[in-house]
């Protein structure tokens, strides 16, 4: 089976393994979506959510590996394939199943963070799994969701990290220094966050190097 996989960064895409068709969507939802169906008009026959993500959870920390069990998008929940999201499971160590909240906008705040958790039971929140989900539901075909967590629930975004990608996955340096020289009281905020994200990318890529080509399939 040939799986579709979307990521929101080029340091997540740099991480699957070779075979899968990969797409690189810069956490822009809208722009997610219209790539996985290009996927799967490529030939693509399932379709997978890869990357980082916000932790909503107060239990997971940084580096937490989340398998989807389904995902909250459109006030709705798109369910995950049941068997590939069992066989994530089973080979990835310390893996949990948990319901993904699909966002269309950042979600940096610790009282936001907390609303989705409650309100919703959503473990962790990304950017690009709601428009994966709602490709996958259009056609009718497998989806996966594999999340590994970087700013966890008790922390807040600082703004400068806002607006830390561009369109292509790709870190927007200058903007994250512009922000910085706005509001220098954020820099010990930053540098926690490349912590977290680091922790978490290598969580993932640890995650990748087990499941393979065949992410899990």
């Amino acid at each position: 089976m040939t799986v579709g996989v979307i990521v929101g960064m080029t340091s997540e895409a740099a991480l699957i393994p070779p075979g899968p068709k990969l797409a690189c969507a810069g956490a822009v939802p809208a722009r997610a979506e219209s790539l996985a169906q290009a996927l799967l008009d490529q030939g693509a026959h399932a379709l997978i959510s890869i990357g980082i993500a916000g932790g909503l959870d107060p239990a997971l920390e940084p580096g937490a590996v989340v398998v989807g069990s389904g995902v909250h998008v459109d006030g709705a929940v798109v369910a995950c394939d049941g068997a590939w999201a069992s066989r994530l499971l089973s080979v990835i160590p310390f893996s949990r199943a948990g319901l993904v909240f699909g966002a269309d906008r950042v979600i940096g705040g610790t009282e936001a963070k907390h609303r989705l958790f409650t309100d919703h039971g959503a473990v962790i929140v990304d950017m690009e799994s709601g428009a994966v989900a709602r490709v996958a539901a259009r056609a009718g075909i497998p989806l996966a969701v594999l999340r590994t967590v970087a700013d966890p629930a008790s922390r807040s975004l600082p703004r400068a990290a806002m607006a830390a990608l561009d369109e292509d996955g790709n870190p927007r340096i200058g903007a994250v220094l512009a922000g910085l020289a706005r509001r220098p009281w954020e820099l010990a905020g930053l540098i926690r966050v490349g912590l977290d994200s680091r922790a978490a990318l290598s969580a993932l890529r640890d995650s990748l190097k087990i499941v393979g080509p065949t992410l899990g399939v």
